[in-house]
């Protein structure tokens, strides 16, 4: 078990230095489109933004630690590049929201959890407070609106003392 939790490290550390790449080779009001692409693939969605630009949505979940929203102006040049896993944007979720709102804040959750009885579901998302594994989520009613939200340390660094 210890052996496949150091192999996930080593795997998580890999991808963020080919993000870290991708990012380097990106500029903002210069790259196009077409070289945002390039660098980061076919994005999980694309979200239309006032004005005619359009925000990129690259997800690292569920086991990556980061969520990519590049927006893209109206003149196909890349105005924005933005890591939403992060304070900032949390402290942005406010009770009321909707699941879409929230969504389309943060990105892809890492992890959906449905709680029948109490009617209400949780999203989750991982993310890093400096070398401090943490999780973000959000509780929702059942009409989809936020309820509360928090972060807490990664349960899954917790138990990694044993069992």
């Amino acid at each position: 078990m210890r052996l496949w939790g150091i192999v996930l490290g080593l795997g998580l550390l890999a991808l963020a230095a080919c993000d870290q790449n991708r990012i380097a080779k990106l500029e903002e009001g210069v790259s196009t489109e077409a070289q945002v692409r390039a660098a980061f693939g076919e994005p999980l969605a694309v979200h239309a933004e006032p004005g005619g630009a359009r925000t990129l949505e690259y997800t690292r979940q569920p086991e990556g630690t980061a969520n990519y929203m590049i927006t893209i102006g109206p003149d196909g040049v890349m105005s924005a590049l933005r890591q939403v896993l992060a304070p900032p944007y949390f402290a942005r979720v406010r009770p009321g929201m909707t699941r879409e709102e929230v969504r389309r804040l943060l990105g892809k959750p890492a992890k959906e959890w449905e709680f029948p009885l109490k009617q209400e579901s949780v999203w989750d998302w991982r993310w890093r407070d400096g070398q401090q594994g943490m999780m973000f989520s959000a509780t929702f009613d059942a009409q989809g609106r936020v309820l509360h939200a928090a972060s807490a340390i990664d349960p899954r660094e917790i138990q990694q003392g044993g069992y």
